[in-house]
């Protein structure tokens, strides 16, 4: 009796340390359903006393469901052949939507093309796309990349067969279209809705101008040299491009064996001549040039001090170089540092959702 006293007194003893030990453990962790968060201000403004923008979504009706379908595209790698490659691969945020440290653009296995990934932003002021204007209208621009065998290698019709064999894109296309037919024109609509939206147009800059805030004294010498040398010719504000081609006195790389605008237009006169990149966020873009060429915007200025090569069809304003003295181009760095716009690089809206 003793004996099955000890054996019940023992199992009750076993009972309660596996009772203290469950009570002890901790829940176990059920998986939060990840929810596709609201997105606020989807619209499309004109920036006060910018110029009226080229694209304005009159044929393409802005909609946050457009624009968080636009977004996921633009960030999907089953855009490429071999789904390794995105728009954001290539375009990144932080860095104003450039590929930072890229000096070419890295696409597809490894291979590299022949231009740095230039920044994305304020597109619909754009009348022509990519440096040698090859492009003239920002719903087409994403095919160029998509259909590049050295970018994503891709066709729409395999991007089209891929996304309808997702029941996520169903959904989004009927929210943004009222049905779930998913075709070229609405895949590129959409993207527009997205690339529509990076404005940027809140930098130091632009608060400077509304009275927010002041310059300091070497940003104001910067902002004062950049009209007395002219660069505000080529580089116009607001958007700080005029988005004509030039010649802007770079040397030929045999390497690239690229024409520039004279591939596009077959005109001599045009050779070696790039579209105008706008400054803004010029501080994280880099390297710089329609090859990336340049590290630093230190590099880049002392071309335009000394480094210019007298071609034939040289951008009359760059004939006589334009001289600066190492304070002067300090200055004008320390400017062009006012064009970052840190609320644009941060923006949630902008974010990678996959």
């Amino acid at each position: 009796m003793q004996s099955v006293n000890k054996k019940i007194l023992l199992s009750s003893f076993s009972i309660s340390v596996l009772l203290v030990f469950l009570a002890c453990r901790k829940d176990p962790k059920i998986p939060e359903k990840k929810i596709d968060p609201p997105i606020y201000n989807i619209n499309f403004s004109v920036p006060q006393g910018w110029p009226q923008p080229v694209y304005s979504f009159q044929n393409n009706t802005l909609s946050e469901a457009g624009f968080k379908l636009g977004r996921k595209l633009f960030f999907d790698t089953r855009l490429s052949r071999n789904n390794t490659i995105s728009c954001g691969s290539c375009h990144q945020q932080f860095a104003g939507f450039a590929h930072s440290a890229h000096s070419l653009s890295h696409g597809i296995d490894g291979l590299f093309g022949i231009r740095n990934a230039p920044g994305l932003f304020n597109l619909n002021w754009h009348p022509s796309f990519m440096w040698d204007g090859g492009v003239n209208h920002i719903e087409i621009q994403p095919l160029t990349p998509i259909i590049n065998p050295v970018e994503m290698d891709e066709s729409m019709n395999n991007v089209i067969l891929k996304l309808n064999s997702d029941l996520t894109y169903q959904q989004l296309f009927v929210n943004a279209y009222g049905d779930n037919v998913i075709n070229s024109q609405r895949i590129f609509r959409a993207i527009a809705q997205f690339q529509g939206m990076l404005v940027s147009s809140n930098a130091k800059y632009d608060k400077y101008l509304r009275g927010q805030t002041t310059l300091s004294t070497s940003e104001q010498n910067g902002l004062n040299l950049f009209s007395q040398k002219k660069c505000n010719t080529c580089h116009k504000p607001p958007l700080f491009s005029d988005f004509t081609f030039k010649n802007n006195g770079l040397s030929y790389n045999a390497a690239l064996k690229d024409s520039g605008r004279s591939h596009i237009t077959g005109v001599t006169a045009d050779r070696n001549k790039f579209k105008v990149p706008s400054l803004r966020n010029v501080t994280v873009t880099a390297p710089y040039m329609h090859d990336g060429r340049f590290n630093t915007l230190a590099q880049c200025l002392e071309h335009y001090n000394t480094g210019i090569n007298q071609t034939e069809n040289l951008d009359t304003l760059l004939k006589n170089s334009i001289p600066m003295s190492q304070q002067e181009m300090q200055d004008i760095i320390n400017f062009l540092g006012t064009l970052r716009d840190n609320d644009f690089l941060k923006d949630p809206r902008f974010k990678d959702p996959n």
